[in-house]
């Protein structure tokens, strides 16, 4: 039977753009505060591309080839700490090409699920140095049908869609979502969270590189698109409670599912 009440941790981070040790001491850092919560969460998320941030110039240079290292050091973290993780993204090297890559891990420290960014973003560059993904991000955190999308993702409702009619109750979103976009940011994901009846949980960073800026208000968003809780733009940890019956109960009441019409759109 599926864990029906989840506690969540999301960790806003800064990101020191093209430096891997301090993201990656950071990072380690953040995690070990958020399980020593009084409530121990069980399962934490963590930001877009956090192990380089947006240094895209001499990405294939610094990226975590094949992820061995993200995957060692946050593998080695839910063996010990019996918690799951959705390890943000980050930038990976492999035989293919550079992605921005989601590795996420089970309390045994087992890779459960792996998603790559299929849109990437234009207005940053990403097109010019990342090889985009080829599949859509799918899960089960204890026992639980979830979904990965990453950022500029969550501007295609036509992937989280997919992600809901194949079972997802609940949606992970990693992002570096930048001023001044902070209303499509908040309009975007309460969006996918109402129109695909599931919750919602958006880790944003926070900081700045470069001329660009990051507003943080990570969120996490009932299937009715309601803010659970919502960050500033502070370096923190959110923390939330979750309800994975509130679902089911808000589908039966709008069975919009039950009502699609996909003849003819």
């Amino acid at each position: 039977m599926p864990n029906q009440q989840l506690n969540v941790a999301l960790l806003q981070m800064d990101i020191a753009i093209g430096e891997p040790e301090l993201n990656f001491a950071k990072l380690s850092d953040m995690l070990e505060h958020a399980v020593a919560a009084e409530k121990k969460p069980d399962v934490i998320v963590c930001p877009e591309m956090w192990n380089t941030g947006y240094a895209l110039d001499r990405i294939r240079d610094i990226a975590d080839r094949d992820g061995e290292r993200t995957k060692a050091t946050v593998s080695a973290f839910c063996r010990k700490h019996g918690v799951n993780v959705v390890a943000g993204s980050v930038s990976s090297l492999s035989a293919d090409g550079t992605h921005n890559t989601i590795y996420a891990f089970d309390r045994e420290g087992n890779e459960i699920g792996e998603y790559s960014k299929i849109h990437l973003f234009r207005l940053m560059d990403e097109e010019k140095y990342l090889a985009p993904g080829d599949k859509a991000g799918e899960l089960a955190v204890d026992g639980v049908p979830a979904g990965m999308m990453i950022c500029y993702d969550i501007r295609f409702p036509e992937l989280a869609r997919k992600l809901a009619l194949g079972g997802a109750k609940l949606l992970f979103v990693p992002a570096e979502w930048p001023h001044p976009r902070l209303h499509h940011w908040r309009t975007l994901l309460m969006a996918r969270a109402i129109e695909n009846q599931m919750f919602v949980v958006a880790c944003n960073r926070v900081g700045t590189s470069g001329t660009t800026s990051f507003f943080g208000h990570s969120m996490v968003i009932d299937p009715w698109g309601e803010i659970i809780v919502e960050g500033d733009e502070t370096e923190r940890i959110l923390t939330a409670e979750l309800d994975l019956a509130a679902v089911d109960n808000v589908r039966s009441k709008i069975p919009v599912f039950a009502d699609r019409r996909p003849e003819l759109y």
